[in-house]
């Protein structure tokens, strides 16, 4: 595959990763805006596209896998670009949430879509490699939106940020049309329309349960309808899914310990990651006075392990098998959470940048060969369904994160430090608590994830994988 083919993949895994993180730095603007909107309605225009996003990620790789990849990545695009009009657009909320929707349910035919095409083009030597850039893609795209997010904050407006995404997508859909090759689309493939919105509608939820929960409290009627009718419909899935003869997805796979694992490890490495990101634009704004502009750029650190260290993950990986970047990841990714949770005002930027390289090292280290563990665990023809897993068990794993550590500050900090200053001491004490209360779930769920590596024959089994795949 050629340079330009990769660079237009990448790119369109950053762009759309990165709306998940731009439209939280600009929740102050849109608050005062002319829409007016009700505490409820801002927080659905920042979660619908998470919502609608994690729960067609694995319906729509299954799409992909059947109808054609490249067909996939460009009607994401397309969609992607229509939900971006009609939110800059939007004269009352409502609109505005739909657009959201409209952009989630492109980035979920987009996310899958560039992976199944590197698994399937990419020979199976380099394919680490690939999957590990792709992972950086996905790690920079949070942090272009928090510095995206935050420049229109300071400089421009709510809906200038979504004007950017029309020609942005408009010219990604042509470098994938001129550059990108088709990949063999497979009829037989299994799409099952009715498991598919069991599925969707299972894992939409389970999501609004997980976000809605620090809002109205974990034991709300709101919260805990959602997760039965969550359960529910997953118990459906899962009985349609045994007895059809081409299920969407078989739940017997999860009879692997290394794919349990793999998931889990995904889900456990962005319950950290994202729970950082939730906490610190609060901290830089409110205990060290940073702008929104600032604030976007500070987590720039988070880059360079991201940047320099997965492709050393990679062959580490190739070497020694999953298991060792795998522990060493999630655990610096602890660490890193550890370390911030002591910080206050007084705590220097190059200190805290400091913590946030450790938190990088992890998660360069570790989420390339978590990514290839899951990817290959399924036939080369399900590509896509394998993409759309990672990528939904990355987003669950996202709003858990959000939901504990909020969760946590919500209970232990009731002041505004935006309206009092005074307030910033109380708020990092509190913050310090909810990262620790992180790290800690975080190192249980990672020994159970190196459990999962240790069957025998596991450098054999992921030599396997990397060659099955081709």
């Amino acid at each position: 595959m050629s340079r330009a083919a990769l660079l237009a993949l990448y790119a369109c895994v950053l762009v759309a990763q990165g709306m998940v993180a731009a439209v939280n730095l600009l929740i102050p603007q849109l608050a005062a805006s002319t829409l007016h909107p009700s505490p409820g309605e801002l927080l659905w225009a920042v979660d619908a596209y998470v919502i609608v996003f994690a729960a067609l990620l694995i319906p729509a790789g299954a799409l992909g896998d059947r109808y054609g990849r490249k067909g996939a990545l460009l009607a994401g695009l397309g969609l992607f670009a229509a939900g971006a009009v009609l939110s800059a657009l939007a004269g009352d909320p409502a609109v505005l949430i739909a657009g959201r929707g409209l952009c989630g349910a492109g980035a979920a035919l987009i996310m899958p879509a560039t992976m199944s095409v590197l698994v399937r083009l990419t020979p199976p030597e380099r394919r680490p490699q690939a999957l590990a850039t792709w992972t950086l893609s996905a790690g920079l795209g949070g942090l272009a939106g928090n510095v995206g997010g935050g420049l229109a904050a300071e400089f421009l407006t709510w809906r200038a940020l979504f004007w950017a995404v029309v020609p942005l997508a408009a010219l990604l859909a042509l470098a994938v049309a001129r550059a990108v090759p088709r990949t063999p689309s497979r009829p037989d493939a299994a799409v099952d329309p009715l498991g598919a919105l069991v599925l969707a509608a299972a894992l939409c939820s389970v999501v609004y349960g997980i976000i809605e929960g620090p809002s109205y409290g974990w034991a709300s009627g709101r919260v805990l309808t959602a997760f039965a009718a969550g359960a529910a419909l997953l118990a459906g899935f899962v009985l349609r899914a045994l007895r059809a003869a081409r299920p969407l997805l078989d739940p017997r796979i999860f009879a692997s310990r290394r794919l349990r694992a793999g998931t889990l490890g995904i889900g456990a490495a962005f319950f950290g990651l994202f729970s950082l990101f939730f906490v610190n634009a609060q901290y830089l704004q409110y205990a060290k006075g940073f702008s929104p502009a600032q604030t976007g750029f500070a987590i720039v650190p988070l880059t360079v392990g991201m940047a320099l260290v997965p492709r050393f993950g990679a062959r580490l990986q190739q070497r020694t098998g999953p298991r060792l970047p795998v522990g060493l990841g999630l655990v610096l990714i602890a660490g890193g959470l550890l370390l911030v949770s002591t910080v206050d005002a007084g705590t220097p930027y190059a200190v805290y940048a400091g913590y946030l390289l450790v938190l990088s090292v992890g998660t360069g280290l570790c989420a390339p060969s978590l990514t290839m563990t899951v990817v290959t665990a399924l036939p080369p023809h399900q590509a896509g369904l394998g993409s759309g897993l990672n990528t939904a068990a990355r987003e669950i794993g996202a709003a858990l994160g959000v939901a504990v550590v909020g969760t946590v500050l919500a209970s232990r900090f009731h002041g505004n430090p935006a309206a009092d200053p005074a307030q910033a001491a109380a708020f990092t004490d509190a913050m310090g608590v909810a990262l620790r209360t992180v790290a800690a779930a975080l190192l249980v769920a990672s020994a159970a994830v190196v459990s999962g590596f240790r069957e025998r024959g596991g450098r054999r089994s992921a030599a396997a994988g990397g060659q099955g795949a081709s």
